[in-house]
């Protein structure tokens, strides 16, 4: 059983999809998008009767992050997978950055996959599960304007190496920082092209090239821990 949170949309949905594939049950976390959540859920079910439910929470908050672990186990009895995927994401250049944004932004993309995983950890020490973050190559590299959101991904790079130390030898965590995989809406054409050329790859990725990651850190990858893998077609050697 594998819960993806933020699993609703984009990127989160397809991992969804991938572990679905797999063999995988999944919890799918949402806030906001119930509709979509409940969607994917149904068409996850038509495929493979009773193998996909959906979790409401705010993960800003600890008790209904504890109700959603509780509710987690009563809807599919075990966990062995947490994908932390849910994060907020939008500039904050320095001289009007509120202290609502700092919150937002260091609690969906830092406070919030800690004390998930730290719920999780019970469950997923019972069947030597994992955990993959979704972090960010620009936990590395800052990117310009983004000085709140790139400071709390380079938090998650920092804590998915400190949770792998905490968490062994029962449980493995990673990480996969994504590249250039879906652009920000209202980004014009001639901006993605100057993306792209900056690309060794010559190309952006897709959801799919995350999820294969995730899957195979997931399931595959049994002697790797505390590892952040960049899927991001060598954008960051430039």
């Amino acid at each position: 059983i594998a819960l993806i949170t933020g699993g609703a949309r984009r990127i989160g949905a397809v991992i969804a999809k991938a572990l679905h594939d797999a063999g995988y049950g999944v919890i799918i976390h949402f806030r906001q998008s119930a509709q979509e959540a409940k969607n994917l859920a149904n068409l996850l079910n038509a495929s493979r009767v009773n193998s996909a439910w959906t979790v409401k929470a705010d993960l800003q908050s600890i008790p209904q992050i504890e109700q959603m672990m509780a509710e987690v186990i009563a809807k599919a009895g075990r966990l062995d997978v947490l994908i932390n995927n849910a994060s907020s994401f939008y500039e904050t250049p320095i001289g009007g950055v509120q202290e609502k944004q700092w919150d937002d932004l260091i609690g969906s993309n830092l406070k919030a996959p800690f004390f998930v995983s730290q719920a999780a950890f019970p469950s997923l020490k019972k069947h030597q599960g994992s955990i993959v973050n979704i972090v960010d190559i620009y936990a590395q590299r800052a990117l310009l304007s983004y000085p709140v959101y790139s400071s709390a991904k380079a938090g998650l790079y920092a804590l998915t190496q400190s949770l792998a130390k905490e968490l062994a030898p029962d449980v493995r965590v990673n990480g996969v920082s994504p590249g250039v995989i879906l652009w920000p809406e209202n980004l014009p054409a001639e901006s993605q092209c100057q993306i792209i050329e900056k690309i060794p790859l010559q190309r952006k990725g897709s959801p799919a090239d995350i999820a294969e990651t995730v899957l195979f850190l997931s399931e595959k990858g049994r002697y790797i821990t505390g590892q952040v893998i960049a899927v991001d077609g060598g954008k960051g050697l430039v």
